[in-house]
């Protein structure tokens, strides 16, 4: 039998920032596994989001996804994983990738070879949080005897994200957990599976988010929101339904590969608590059976 993935939900960029305390504390409430904030440009900081997650809550997991390498400098993101690390241990899940590169260009940090910096930067984040001492100059990533004073007394694991294929590969290759966009068909998640398994090994972590609507309207309101995310309806994108649904969802994506499920609210969720607390029930049952 497919192990029960990991049961998380997304803090969306659409959210209030002044939302996610209440949010935080209803997650872990309802018995899941994980929130995951984001950092989206030019919305709420990742790692402010993610130390106000943690610090308002006492055993759920915070993860990142993804805080862009163009837009952070690598010595600074090691500083602040590593603070947060030592004050919340095994709870903070921090990833990278390559940011969308619209936004990378509006701040005035688009990088020629996305993968080339990647590279760099992951490479050069795993040492930094090891607590080596780092001296490279490459094409992007400059450092000159960087060490963290303060290394994380337990390294965490390195999320790393990115959706082509060449991407996908060196994520899996770079990192110790994979991280997906959303709004993907099943044989999307099955092909990219595959190639983080020919990286990897078969049950490399792989954290993908499936958008979900619950209640009355829940087809047409996970059809309006598709689109946001450059999925289109019509396609099996996503779950509308009930508790069996989304049981169902997560059954199904596991048998992909999939470890890490995050349910990825609509940006209309008219009931945000009722749809918290139905996720926890859905944990439950999958734990149960």
């Amino acid at each position: 039998m497919t192990p029960v993935p990991a049961i998380g939900l997304c803090f969306t960029p659409d959210m209030a920032p002044e939302t996610l305390v209440h949010l935080a504390r209803s997650v872990e409430s309802a018995g899941l596994d994980e929130l995951w904030v984001w950092e989206d440009c030019f919305k709420q900081s990742g790692v402010a989001s993610a130390a106000v997650a943690l610090a308002s809550t006492e055993r759920i997991q915070v993860g990142i996804g993804l805080m862009p390498t163009p837009l952070r400098n690598v010595a600074l993101t090691a500083m602040e994983v590593a603070t947060l690390t030592r004050l919340f241990p095994g709870r903070l899940l921090p990833g990278v990738g390559h940011g969308v590169q619209e936004w990378m260009a509006q701040a005035g940090v688009r990088p020629k070879s996305p993968l080339g910096l990647l590279d760099e930067y992951a490479t050069a984040l795993r040492a930094l949080l090891a607590g080596e001492t780092v001296t490279t100059d490459g094409t992007y990533v400059h450092l000159d005897g960087v060490r963290l004073d303060w290394p994380p007394e337990v390294v965490p694991p390195l999320f790393v994200g990115g959706a082509g294929p060449k991407s996908v590969a060196l994520a899996a290759r770079l990192g110790d957990a994979y991280m997906a966009p959303c709004a993907w068909t099943d044989a999307h998640v099955a092909d990219v599976s595959a190639i983080v398994t020919d990286v990897r090994g078969p049950g490399h972590p792989f954290v993908y988010s499936e958008i979900i609507a619950t209640g009355p309207g829940a087809q047409e309101r996970l059809d309006a929101d598709l689109p946001r995310w450059g999925g289109e309806p019509g396609q099996g994108i996503g779950t509308a339904g009930d508790a069996d649904a989304l049981v169902a969802s997560v059954r199904r994506l596991a048998g992909l590969g999939v470890n890490h499920l995050v349910f990825q609210p609509t940006a209309d969720e008219p009931d945000l608590d009722g749809l918290v607390s139905l996720v926890g029930e859905v944990r439950t049952a999958l734990h149960a059976g």
